[in-house]
């Protein structure tokens, strides 16, 4: 199992955030990745980012991601559950690149 880091941002940075980064994590460790999951509010993205240095960002907003080579998903899918495996299959595999 690989190891990585993600940051889940939404509008506030306290329930959505949270409620997706269970999910994701739950959801990678089925696909094979322990992921340490980080909460912000969307506006602490690029701060976050130096600090945590994640491998990808999941946001239920739109993010522009502060680092080069680090990807950004919309995460709303693991809100709505539609095309939720869909969304952790991609995230899983591009994190075990």
């Amino acid at each position: 199992m690989i190891s990585k880091k993600i940051l889940v941002c939404c509008g506030t940075g306290i329930a959505t955030s949270v409620q997706v980064a269970n999910k994701l994590q739950r959801m990678l460790k089925e696909r094979g990745v322990d992921a340490t999951m980080k909460e912000c509010r969307a506006v602490e993205v690029p701060e976050q980012t130096l600090s945590f240095k994640p491998d990808a960002i999941v946001s239920t907003t739109v993010v522009k991601s502060p680092l080069k080579g680090v990807k950004v998903y919309r995460g709303v899918a693991f809100l709505t559950g539609v095309d939720a495996d869909k969304l952790a299959d991609t995230i899983a595999e591009d994190l075990k690149v």
